[in-house]
């Protein structure tokens, strides 16, 4: 009987030491995790200014699994997206005609012209080019048109250049940039010394100045993919033949003008004349007296001679 007690009271000894052991591992491993909870929280509250890997490694963290499905979905249903460009040169009977018809053309598919430029050479024929931007739906109908209006077509070349992957590309940018943003301005917000605001709010201006820059990219291409780019050269064709100037023939307004202009040069030289004698008639008067005296004296002695002669022949 007491062999049997005494293995009864070690089994019970050995019970309670092992019982408080793992009381002690489980204080120890609680005491452990508010530790490591504790220097969390503070590295969190303490450390607000951080380099790009770290910005980078939060964004990481807060992208779950179901998040990333969500986005490789999206980017699967977006359609593709296609910069098209073309050009056109082509021979018209008129240009005049052909270059209205295409303005309307453009207006009836939603469009618009960009520029236009024109020019006449030998005095007869004219060329020009013109740039339209044309809604992608209605871009071939359009170079259809146009082509339709020509007698000859030159030269058409269209290329188109594909900007789905850029434009996903810059989804992702930007969702990435807006996640910091957000962040940043957490930080700002528990901010407590001034050189921690002041190196937040640099960086939060320089990930501002870098959103706006994706959102620019993103409207120009939208912008580009949703309205193709025309480019057409006419060229006139027949010569045109100058219309009668019936303006130019107008002979009785020409006989009236020519009168009017003689009697205009008459009355001009009159007006001198009367106004060079009453004007210097002081003078005139004093060299006519003078050249009517030396006549009158040179008549005088030239008189005497053949007196004298007619007296010595008698």
């Amino acid at each position: 009987m007491s062999k049997k007690i005494m293995a009864v009271i070690l089994l019970f000894i050995l019970l309670l030491a092992g019982c408080s052991g793992g009381m002690s591992d489980e204080s120890k491993s609680s005491s452990d995790m508010g530790a490591k909870t504790e220097s969390m929280d503070y590295s969190e509250s303490n450390d607000v200014s951080f380099s790009e890997g770290e910005k980078d490694s939060a964004l990481e963290n807060n992208q779950s699994d179901d998040g990333k499905a969500k986005t490789n979905a999206a980017e699967a249903a977006i359609v593709r997206m296609v910069i098209y460009n073309a050009e056109l040169n082509l021979r018209v009977k008129n240009f005049e005609k052909a270059r209205n018809a295409l303005e309307q053309k453009a207006k009836s598919y939603k469009g618009y012209i960009v520029n236009s430029s024109s020019s006449r050479y030998d005095g007869e024929q004219q060329s020009g080019t013109m740039t339209f931007r044309i809604p992608q739906e209605h871009f071939q109908a359009f170079l259809t048109d146009a082509e339709g209006l020509s007698v000859q077509v030159y030269n058409r070349q269209v290329s188109g250049e594909d900007v789905t992957e850029e434009y996903v590309d810059l989804e992702s940018r930007l969702k990435s940039k807006r996640v910091v943003e957000a962040r940043l301005l957490e930080f700002m917000k528990q901010a407590q010394k001034t050189e921690d605001l002041l190196k937040i709010s640099s960086d939060l201006a320089n990930v501002q100045e870098e959103i706006e820059q994706v959102l620019g990219r993103k409207k120009f291409l939208e912008n580009q993919s949703a309205l193709a780019t025309v480019t057409i050269s006419l060229e006139e064709n027949a010569v045109s033949v100058p219309k009668i100037d019936n303006d130019n023939l107008n002979t009785w307004q020409k006989i009236k003008k020519q009168f009017a202009d003689n009697i205009n040069i008459l009355l001009s030289a009159g007006s001198g004349i009367i106004v060079f004698l009453i004007g210097n008639l002081p003078i005139l008067l004093i060299v006519g007296f003078m050249v009517s005296a030396i006549i009158f004296f040179v008549r005088k002695y030239a008189k005497r001679p053949e007196n004298n002669d007619i007296d010595s022949n008698s």
